[in-house]
C-alpha cells in the first residue's frame, strides 16, 4: 500500500481499486493481476498542481508499489542530463528527447518477478542512426562507449548478462570499423548495427525488429535507408527532427508491445510497463506527450501506463484533455477519448491539498498537540510544507512552541543533503530558483504597477516591467493561485518569501526599504488603505487605527469590513514596541491590546471619540492576530473580536445584519485557521474595497 502518502488513496486503494492499479492492472507492492478499466486504449494521465502539491512523491511511490513486479522506469524531465549534450558529443546527433528514451529504455530493461529482461531492438537501432550522425570526428574510443550504453540498456543483473556484452562487445567493434573506415560514415555504421542485430539474435521477433524501420516514410521497404533518413532528420533540427523523435518513441513502444506478444509472455507478465515522467512541461516531457499522444490519435496502439506529473493546470500544454478531480476517479475514470484532437487523449487529474486529518497523520509531536492544526494553518494542506515541518519538528522539539522559530530552525532533510533554515528549505523548491531573489522583493507587491515601482527602484536594471510581467505569466503557468490585493497569490508561499526579506539583514533595513518604496508609490490618489497596510508591516498602527475610527460612519459598512479586512492582512515577523520600533524581545503585543489590557496606558488622539477609538484598536489588532499564519490562535481573542463586532453593529443600525454576521463568522473562520471572507464579489478592480 501507499506507505508515505496521505490523501492519495484515490490513486494507490486495492480495495476497490484505485486509478494506477486499474490502469496498470496490477495491484500496488503486489504480483497479483487486476482486472483493467482501459482494456484496449487507455488515457495518459497527468497529475496537476503546483509546487509542493505531491506530484513527485506519489510518482516516486509508484516507481516503489511497482518496481520488480512489472517493467517501470521514472524519469525527471528537469534533470541536468536532459539540459544539454555531454561534452564530447555534437548537438545535432543528440536531443533531450533522445536521451530520455534511452534513460527510459535502461530502466524498463530490468527484470521482473516471472519474466526476464526485455531488450530494445528497434529503439537500439534508431538511437545508434542518431549517434553515427555525430560520428565525423570521434575516436573509436569515444564510439564503443556510446554504441555499448545503446546496445547494452541496463543488462547488470540479467541472466544474459554474459551474452549480451559479448554481443554489444561486436557491434560496437563493428560499428567503429564501419565509421573510421572510407565509406560512408553513417550508412556504414548502420549496416554493422543491422548486420550484428540479426547475427546476435536468430527468432523471428529480433529478426521482424531489424527490418522495422522499412516502413520509415520514402524508405521504399529498405530498412537500412529507412534508418539513414531518421538520422538525417534528425541532424536536419526542427520539424524533421521532431518527426524523428516521433519515431524513436514509436520504436520504444513498439519494442514493449512485442515483449508482451505471444502466448509464454502473455503468461509471464502482468500489468502493463508503466513509464513515469516527473517535471513533463519542461526539457523533453512535451516532446514525449505529443509523439505518444499524437500517434494514439492516428490509431497507432501502445499498451504502455504513462503517469506524468505537471505544474500548473495544463490548459496550455493539453487544451484538449479531459478534466478530473482526485476524488472523481477514485472508483472510475469515465474518460472517453471523443475528440480528434491528440490531448483529448490526456486525463488531467488535480491533485488536491491535504485535509487537516491528513496533517494529524503526518504531523506527530506529542509535546505540542496543537502543531498539526498550526501547520494545516499556515502551508493551506501544501503536502511539500507539512512534509518539511514535520521533520523541523521531529530534529527540534524544543522550537515546536511557535511557527516563527521553527522556520528560521536550521534542518537537513536528507542524510547527506546540506543543512539550512526550514523557511529557506522550503523556498528551494516552491518557487523558480532562479527568480528567488526578485520574487522575495515582488512578494511585498500588492499588484503589477507596485511590482514594477518595486522591480525600478530595488531589482537590477534589465528586470523591469517586461520582467514582472513574465515572472506573474510564470507563476500562473505553474498554477500559483492569483490573490487578489497580492502580487504572489499562495498565502503561504508569500509568508516564506516575506520572511526572508525581513530576515534578509539584521536590522530588517531591506524590509522597510521595500514597504517605504511602496508606500511613496500608493502615494496621490490611490486608496488610503494600501498605504496604511504598509505602515503595520513597519509597525505602525496609530494611522490605520485612526482612518478606521473616522470612516466607521462615512464609508459603505461592506467597504470598511472588507479595508478591516485587508489591513489586519499586514505581515508581521517580529515584535514592536508601542511607537512601532523594532523590540529585540520576543513579545506579541496585538493579543494584549485587543483583549484591552493595553488601553490604561494608550493616548487617544484629541478629539476621538475614546470609546469608539479603543473598540477599533482593539478590533484591528484582534483581527491581525487571529489571522496572522505563524500564531495560535487564542479563543479569547476570538471572544473578545466576536463582542467589538457586536458592539460595533449597535451603532449603525441600517447596517446591523453585516456587523452581526461578521460578528459570528469571522472569528469562527480565523480560529478554524481560515482566513475571513465575505459574500459579496470583490470584483476585479484592484481599487475597490479599500478605502
Amino acid at each position: 500500500m501507499h506507505r508515505r502518502l496521505h490523501g492519495r488513496g484515490a490513486l494507490f486503494d486495492v480495495e476497490p481499486a484505485g486509478l494506477i492499479p486499474r490502469i496498470v492492472g496490477l495491484r500496488p507492492y503486489q504480483h497479483r493481476a487486476h482486472p483493467l478499466e482501459h482494456p484496449g486504449e487507455l488515457p495518459f494521465v497527468v497529475l496537476t498542481g503546483t509546487r509542493g502539491l505531491g506530484k513527485s512523491a506519489v510518482l516516486g511511490e509508484l516507481r516503489d508499489a511497482y518496481r520488480g513486479h512489472t517493467p517501470v522506469a521514472l524519469v525527471d524531465c528537469a534533470e541536468a542530463q536532459f539540459t544539454a549534450p555531454p561534452a564530447e558529443r555534437p548537438a545535432e546527433s543528440w536531443s533531450p528527447v533522445a536521451q530520455l528514451l534511452l534513460v527510459v529504455a535502461e530502466q524498463l530493461a530490468e527484470p521482473v518477478t516471472g519474466a526476464g529482461r526485455i531488450t530494445f531492438p528497434r529503439l537500439m537501432s534508431g538511437l545508434v542512426a542518431v549517434a553515427a550522425g555525430g560520428w565525423g570526428d570521434a575516436d573509436s574510443e569515444r564510439i564503443r562507449r556510446e554504441v555499448e550504453r545503446i546496445l547494452l540498456l541496463n543488462e547488470s543483473g540479467s541472466w544474459i548478462s554474459g551474452f549480451a556484452g559479448r554481443w554489444a562487445g561486436k557491434v560496437a567493434a563493428k560499428v567503429v570499423a564501419a565509421a573510421t573506415g572510407t565509406g560512408p560514415l553513417v550508412s556504414g555504421a548502420i549496416e554493422a548495427t543491422l548486420e550484428s542485430v540479426a547475427e546476435g539474435f536468430a527468432s523471428r521477433r529480433h529478426q521482424k525488429a531489424s527490418v522495422w524501420y522499412r516502413t520509415y516514410p520514402n524508405a521504399g521497404g529498405h530498412a537500412q535507408r529507412g534508418l539513414i533518413l531518421l538520422s538525417g532528420h534528425f541532424r536536419a533540427g526542427g520539424t524533421s527532427r521532431r518527426h524523428a523523435e516521433r519515431y524513436l518513441v514509436r520504436a520504444l513502444l513498439a519494442d514493449l508491445t512485442e515483449a508482451y506478444s505471444g502466448v509464454l509472455p502473455r503468461m509471464q507478465r502482468l500489468g502493463r510497463p508503466l513509464v513515469l515522467i516527473d517535471d513533463a512541461g519542461t526539457g523533453p516531457g512535451p516532446g514525449l506527450l505529443d509523439a505518444v499522444l499524437r500517434d494514439r490519435a492516428d490509431g497507432v496502439a501502445d499498451q504502455v501506463a504513462f503517469v506524468a506529473g505537471l505544474r500548473g493546470d495544463g490548459r496550455e500544454l493539453l487544451r484538449n484533455g479531459v478534466r478530473r478531480e482526485l476524488a472523481e476517479v477514485a472508483r472510475r475514470t469515465e474518460w472517453v477519448a471523443d475528440t480528434a484532437a491528440p490531448s483529448s487523449r490526456a486525463l488531467l487529474v488535480a491533485l488536491p491539498p491535504l485535509s487537516p486529518d491528513d496533517t494529524l497523520h503526518l504531523v506527530a509531536t506529542p509535546a505540542a498537540p496543537q502543531l498539526p492544526r498550526m501547520v494545516h494553518r499556515l502551508t493551506g494542506g501544501n503536502p511539500l510544507g507539512i512534509a518539511v515541518l514535520a521533520e523541523a519538528a521531529a530534529q527540534h522539539p524544543d522550537r515546536v512552541g511557535t511557527l516563527g522559530e521553527l522556520l528560521t530552525a536550521e534542518v537537513r532533510l536528507t542524510e547527506d543533503g546540506p543543512a539550512a533554515p526550514v523557511y529557506a528549505q522550503l523556498l528551494d523548491r516552491l518557487v523558480p530558483a532562479d527568480r528567488l531573489d526578485e520574487l522575495t522583493v515582488l512578494a511585498a507587491a500588492h499588484d503589477y504597477g507596485s511590482a514594477c515601482a518595486l522591480a525600478e527602484a530595488l531589482l537590477p536594471d534589465d528586470f523591469g516591467p517586461s520582467g514582472v510581467r513574465a515572472l506573474q505569466d510564470r507563476l500562473a503557468q505553474e498554477g500559483m493561485p492569483v490573490g487578489y490585493g497580492q502580487f504572489v497569490g499562495d498565502r503561504f508561499v508569500r509568508t516564506l518569501l516575506l520572511l526572508r526579506l525581513h530576515l534578509r539583514d539584521t536590522d530588517h533595513g531591506e524590509w522597510r526599504t521595500v514597504h517605504e518604496t511602496l508606500i511613496a508609490y500608493y502615494a496621490g490618489d490611490w486608496p488610503a488603505g494600501f498605504r496604511l497596510h504598509l505602515r503595520m508591516a513597519l509597525g505602525e498602527t496609530g494611522q490605520a487605527v485612526a482612518h478606521l475610527r473616522d470612516t466607521f460612519l462615512t464609508v459603505e459598512t461592506p467597504d470598511w469590513l472588507r479595508t478591516l479586512r485587508f489591513l489586519a492582512s499586514a505581515p508581521y515577523f517580529h515584535a514592536h514596541d508601542a511607537e512601532g520600533r523594532d523590540f529585540a524581545g520576543h513579545g506579541d503585543r496585538r493579543a494584549a491590546v485587543a483583549l484591552g489590557r493595553t488601553d490604561a496606558s494608550h493616548l487617544v488622539p484629541e478629539g476621538a471619540d475614546p470609546v469608539l477609538h479603543l473598540r477599533v484598536r482593539r478590533l484591528l489588532h484582534g483581527l491581525w492576530y487571529l489571522t496572522d499564519p505563524l500564531v495560535v490562535p487564542d479563543p479569547k481573542v476570538g471572544d473578545r473580536l466576536r463582542f467589538e463586532l457586536e458592539q460595533l453593529s449597535n451603532l449603525r443600525p441600517a447596517d446591523n445584519a453585516l456587523l452581526w454576521q461578521a460578528s459570528r463568522v469571522w472569528p469562527a473562520a480565523a480560529l478554524a485557521g481560515r482566513p475571513p471572507q465575505e459574500d459579496d464579489d470583490e470584483g476585479d478592480d484592484e481599487r475597490s474595497g479599500v478605502a
